[in-house]
């Protein structure tokens, strides 16, 4: 059997050399910073004929974008896209669209500020943003991660107890921009994990015709002899049924990827690193968690038991597995690198959502960094996590566990209100 190609890549082109691997029917392709080389490297393969099979569609705006794999996927096509901030601002309504209709559609994000004021670098706000929408969302670390979590996307949307979109994220310039060695895989492994897709909407089999997104009504109907129509309620439920159903089959997914590939990812829905004997947790998601590792050995030098949670699974919450993750914690910090406005780190709130109600509780402790591609070092993380814990130890907690906002590396001296 041939073996993996190494490479010494960066993000954006893990993320194309994945839609490569998993054969792709359909592209469509419009620019945004700093998504455009994942794009850009997948024209070259489809002008290079090493993607022979694929279409690649040039649009004029990432609605366009979306509403052509849209289109595409209800074909019954695998398709791709990509994009950034704005422009995932700009897909918004027919996130919406596409995930109603249970289209398996994978949309890689290479994460950014949103405007107004306008910011090329990174954060996590244009992914969070559309948290409610109804597709998945995976978080990548690293750029073998980046690679691995496409194909495993594909594998999770395309099953038939979800049949739901999904982004993968990945930090912009970070990792999108980032040289570092990733293992594309032979095409014979590629075909024994991600067989081809058998879709559940068609609409060019015409043989068995059928539609898409039905004009509801608030109740079902029945008309004489049929059977009673669902209402919209009834497909609320069933996607959100599909969502639940979602983490089996990703866990499902990361052991099988583990098997064929050898590598993994926790158990597919978070990582854990140093948690055996931890009492103090550090959670985040790409890129912050990524930073926390060498906080969590920091920590460890100075003699504090810490260990870190690495989320990889956002959307669905997995809502059972972090009250079992966090099971010993009794102080949990964790960066957000976005604000929930009005209220705090969207992480931090989840989790707190999360974990309400569960016997002698711990302590979770928010912090927000990073936003706009601000630098967020290992330093300033740890100084964040010994403050807090030194307010732990000495009883003066009262204000630590409101829906308040911390921030780390704020610079206030000219700020204007």
């Amino acid at each position: 059997m041939s073996k993996p190609e190494k490479l010494v890549i960066t993000g954006n082109h893990a993320a194309a050399y994945a839609a490569k691997s998993a054969d792709v029917d359909v592209v469509a392709a419009y620019p945004i910073t700093p998504q455009s080389p994942v794009v850009e490297k997948i024209s070259l393969f489809v002008e290079s004929g090493q993607m022979p099979r694929t279409r690649y569609i040039t649009v004029e705006s990432e609605q366009s974008a979306i509403a052509a794999v849209i289109s595409a996927s209800a074909t019954g096509s695998r398709v791709f896209t990509a994009t950034s901030a704005n422009g995932l601002a700009y897909m918004f309504e027919q996130l919406n669209w596409a995930a109603g209709n249970r289209l398996p559609i994978v949309i890689c994000v290479a994460t950014r500020a949103l405007g107004a004021p306008w910011s090329v670098w990174s954060d996590n706000q244009d992914a969070f943003s559309v948290r409610d929408s109804g597709f998945m969302q995976m978080y990548a670390e690293d750029n073998q991660e980046i690679y691995d979590t496409v194909l495993m996307a594909y594998k999770i949307a395309e099953d038939k107890r979800v049949y739901l979109p999904i982004l993968v994220n990945y930090d912009g310039f970070i990792l999108s921009h980032t040289l570092m060695p990733v293992s594309i895989e032979p095409e014979e492994k590629i075909r024994r994990f991600l067989p081809d897709y058998v879709p559940h909407i068609h609409l060019t089999d015409f043989d068995h015709p059928q539609g898409v997104s039905p004009v509801t009504t608030p109740d079902p109907i029945a008309r004489a002899g049929e059977k009673t129509a669902p209402g919209y309620f009834e497909y609320r439920y069933s996607m959100q049924k599909a969502l639940e159903n979602s983490l089996d089959v990703i866990r499902e997914t990361g052991e099988t990827f583990r098997e064929i590939f050898h590598r993994s990812y926790g158990n597919g829905i978070y990582k854990e690193y140093r948690t055996q004997d931890a009492e103090l947790f550090l959670f985040a998601v790409g890129s912050l968690a990524s930073e926390s590792r060498n906080v969590v050995d920091s920590l460890r030098e100075q003699g504090i038991p810490a260990g870190l949670i690495s989320l990889k699974v956002f959307r669905p919450f997995p809502v059972q597995e972090m009250r079992e993750a966090f099971h010993n914690a009794k102080l949990i910090v964790v960066f957000d690198r976005n604000i929930g406005y009005g209220y705090e780190g969207i992480l931090a709130y989840e989790l707190k959502a999360a974990l309400y109600g569960k016997e002698n509780p711990p302590l979770i402790k928010g912090f927000i960094a990073g936003l706009g591609g601000r630098d967020v070092t290992e330093n300033i993380m740890t100084e964040g996590v010994l403050k807090t814990r030194d307010a732990f130890q000495s009883g003066s907690t009262a204000q630590m566990d409101l829906p308040r906002t911390d921030y780390l590396g704020l610079f206030l001296d000219k700020l204007e209100l």
